[in-house]
């Protein structure tokens, strides 16, 4: 058995910005960038079809943005604004820790996260000091950004268990949200979800060996 674990809503709280369009707006004006008098219209605004169940980079949806008013902006820019806007304080949840001791006292630990804000999970996890580079860090980092799919698709569990080197049917997937992280029980893999059970009872039952 291998565990795999949701990120926000589940081992951390993340503030996030009420208009994320001024956040990014903000954060492009400080890199120099000019932002559109109608700004949120255009962030707001689809600028490129996604086939079902793939994820939309956020950078890459602003640098369509902007240049659908005529704003040009390199890609490493976009990046960094984007990176900048959402990097926010975080707080570790109850029980967040003791899951990811116990769980890799059993084995592999990954993050799996539906993110689309290239590097905010690594941000997020350091921040939270539980990056890879700690005792308790993930052995793999999985994001939606970086695979390219969002759970509940199959794609991001298979390359959560790709990454712990176990099939799928041995992954056991933690999370807070029934219809994207309960997507794991629905291609071969195992969900937990907190309605269900507490981090604390979580970690109970990775120590008893009876999570799954």
């Amino acid at each position: 058995m291998a565990l795999s674990v949701d990120l926000f809503g589940t081992l951390v709280d993340a503030d996030r910005p009420d208009a994320p369009w001024d956040a990014v707006a903000d954060s492009l004006a400080a890199r120099d960038v000019r932002v559109p008098d109608d700004w949120e219209a255009a962030y707001r605004r689809s600028h490129r079809e996604y086939e079902r169940g793939r994820e939309a980079p956020l950078d890459e949806h602003v640098r369509l943005a902007l240049a659908s008013r005529g704003v040009d902006v390199s890609p490493d820019t976009a990046r960094e604004a984007v990176l900048a806007a959402f990097d926010a304080p975080v707080t570790v949840r109850d029980g967040a820790r003791d899951v990811l001791r116990a769980a890799h006292d059993r084995g592999g630990v990954a993050v799996c996260s539906n993110c689309s804000v290239p590097g905010l999970v690594e941000r997020t996890l350091a921040r939270a000091d539980l990056g890879p580079e700690t005792d308790l860090g993930p052995d793999s980092v999985v994001t939606s950004v970086d695979c390219g799919w969002r759970k509940p698709h199959e794609r991001i569990f298979q390359a959560a268990a790709d990454a712990l080197g176990v099939p799928l049917s041995e992954l056991v997937h933690v999370g807070d949200d029934a219809r994207t992280d309960g997507g794991a029980g629905r291609v071969g893999a195992t969900s937990v979800l907190l309605d269900d059970a507490s981090l604390a009872t979580v970690a109970d039952r990775l120590r008893e060996g009876s999570l799954c």
